[in-house]
């Protein structure tokens, strides 16, 4: 099964705000985090996000479509990046996402990817290439 790892965390943490050698060896925990989530096949793809002020958020209401600049919510903790990883179940995921850098300044939320027949019509993609 797939899940997403979402990385939150303090806006004064994110990589822009840190000082540049401690940016240097998050950035090489998150290297060699990704390695042995590939390594071991559990890798299917991630990236760090802009911090929130480089966000927009859209709505559509009655056909008219509303820009905002920023974040979704205004929160002290934003999604920073993520990972989306294979597991066999939940608690692999947990496991897998526990070892995540940010794990241990900020949390990271662990949602299932949807990837059921009807989801995956609805995507375009053929429901026995669920993988």
């Amino acid at each position: 099964m797939k899940y997403l790892c979402l990385i939150c965390a303090d806006l004064r943490l994110m990589m822009e705000h840190l000082p540049e050698a401690q940016a240097a060896k998050h950035f090489e925990e998150y290297r060699e985090f990704t390695e042995e989530v590939r390594r071991n096949g559990q890798y299917i793809g991630s990236n760090r996000l802009l911090p929130p002020d480089a966000a927009t958020t859209i709505r559509v209401r009655n056909g008219k479509v509303s820009v905002t600049d920023g974040p979704f919510a205004e929160t002290k903790e934003q999604i920073g990046g993520y990972y989306v990883i294979e597991a066999r179940d939940l608690n692999e995921a947990i496991h897998i996402a526990s070892k995540i850098p940010g794990a241990r300044f900020g949390c990271v939320e662990i949602r299932p990817i949807a990837q059921d027949a009807q989801t995956l019509r609805a995507l375009g993609f053929a429901a026995d290439t669920a993988g």
